[in-house]
């Protein structure tokens, strides 16, 4: 926006007067705040059905409580043992929560939608 100009003395001379524009950008950091962007990943044991459920299962739930709010990423144990390991990975499908706080863990192919839904704070949808 540029800032707007007036006559100040009347006599044909001008100055720029600036415009307050915190209170808006206030306004946008609040409502940047509330909206929360989820980090997942799903652990899972190759092309299992309990796995393939999993991955159907999160996608859906998050296309329709998360739209364009998430990343998921999908881990394969068998191809990168080091990062299950890593996080303590001990039952597959597993799924992190990493964002937003605080994170949690949900152990299956995530077939029970309220469950789900509960554990990971999606209990609303977005307007």
């Amino acid at each position: 926006m540029r800032p707007k100009r007036h006559n100040s003395d009347g006599e044909g001379s001008k100055r720029v007067v600036p415009i307050d524009c915190s209170s808006k950008f206030e306004k946008l950091l609040k409502k940047a705040s509330v909206i929360k962007h989820y980090s997942l990943r799903l652990y899972v044991t190759g092309t299992t059905p309990r796995s393939t459920a999993a991955i159907t299962n999160i996608r859906s739930l998050c296309e329709e409580f998360l739209k364009g709010r998430y990343d998921l990423e999908v881990v394969d144990i068998y191809q990168r043992p080091g990062e299950a390991q890593d996080e303590q990975i001990i039952a597959a499908p597993t799924l992190l929560k990493k964002a937003p706080e605080p994170p949690k863990r949900v152990v299956g192919n995530l077939s029970d939608r309220e469950k789900v839904i509960v554990l990971l704070d999606l209990e609303s949808k977005p307007n």
